[in-house]
């Protein structure tokens, strides 16, 4: 196996989506799949960049307006109107950026870029088993786990305001409106930009699919697919997933030298992949936590459940993986690979089984 130098290899330069980095790397994993016996295609979609490099701001701005909206409103709170119209603006904001997370990024008008998912098959089949990762990598000002704050706080003080105004007219709303515009701040601070190498995220979960894909047999039935634009707004998956029926898929996001291994989902818990995935951890001497995804992450397995598949995203990593991902710390420096060889084992494991 050679999933330290896959990582070296990918990681060494940031791979923004549609960057001569990002089309380098692509060509690195399809060699690397045509070795270990794949036939290899690339897709190419269309999407827009307003989502995923806009929504994140737009979305924190959006909650701190409503609070103080809400908070200055001249409709008594007694009225039952208040509330219709705090409910009203929360589901017609919450709703608008839902679709425009599910919809939107392939089919907005404006910024639309190119991008390439790469695909590779035993032959051209059609197998049932599919391993994931996305290639392309992003830097923010802020981290992931001020981002994941951001969301909670800004949920918890857009609900707390919504239930102290409705229970207690005259009860003051500075406390939950400045909880909410404390959330906002690290969404609106989440622009993307390009200074940081993705060496975590992700180029250790594509070192440890390419891992996965030199160790099964070639007899196994399993494709793996490299998606791009995943951090903006899962635009490859997205596009990826409307060309395919739905099946079964591991998707692989940063797996880091230290911390436990984890296996996250989206809507109903895929009880098959799960237990699959935990006898796999056993027999290589770990085990896994199995979780919901945390609030403001998101993943490729959340565009493939909202598809309909049977997915899972497995991770490694602990809070200070958190403080990583998405800054300038997301180098080889910070990363040693220690975690990747494993990774690959459970992810060939698991996937020859369920194939």
């Amino acid at each position: 196996m050679f999933a330290a130098a896959h990582l070296a290899r990918i990681g060494a330069a940031g791979r923004p989506a549609g960057s001569a980095t990002a089309d380098e790397a692509r060509r690195y994993c399809a060699a690397i799949l045509n070795e270990s016996g794949f036939l290899v295609l690339e897709q190419v979609f269309e999407y827009s960049k307003v989502t995923g490099a806009w929504a994140p701001p737009a979305a924190g701005l959006a909650a701190g307006i409503i609070a103080t909206a809400l908070a200055a409103s001249g409709v008594p709170r007694s009225e039952p109107h208040w509330i219709a119209l705090a409910l009203g603006a929360l589901l017609v904001v919450g709703i608008g950026f839902a679709q425009l997370g599910r919809r939107g990024v392939l089919g907005f008008p404006l910024m639309r870029r190119r991008g390439v998912n790469l695909q590779a098959t035993r032959d051209g089949d059609d197998p049932k088993v599919w391993l994931v990762a996305h290639l392309d990598s992003k830097w923010q000002p802020v981290s992931m786990i001020a981002r994941v704050a951001g969301v909670v706080l800004a949920a918890l003080g857009l609900v707390t305001l919504l239930v102290v105004g409705a229970l207690s007219p005259t009860a003051p709303l500075w406390i939950p409106l400045v909880v909410t515009w404390l959330g906002a701040m690290p969404l609106v601070l989440s622009v993307v930009g390009d200074r940081n190498a993705g060496a975590l995220d992700n180029a250790s979960g594509v070192a440890a699919v390419l891992g996965a894909a030199e160790r099964m047999s070639r007899d196994a039935n399993v494709g793996i697919v490299i998606t791009d634009a995943e951090e903006l707004a899962l635009a490859g998956a997205r596009a990826w997933a409307l060309c395919r029926k739905p099946a079964i898929a591991i998707n692989c996001d940063s797996i880091d030298d230290d911390g436990q291994l984890v296996v996250m989902f989206t809507r109903s818990r895929p009880r098959l992949l799960v237990s699959h995935l935990s006898d796999a951890a056993s027999a290589a001497g770990t085990r896994v936590r199995v979780s919901r995804l945390i609030p403001g992450i998101l993943t490729d397995s959340v565009a493939l459940a909202d598809a309909g598949w049977e997915t899972v995203t497995l991770s490694r990593g602990n809070l200070r993986t958190l403080q990583r991902i998405h800054t300038s710390r997301d180098t080889l420096s910070e990363l040693r690979g220690t975690g990747i060889a494993m990774a690959a084992q459970i992810l060939a494991r698991v996937a020859t089984e369920l194939a």
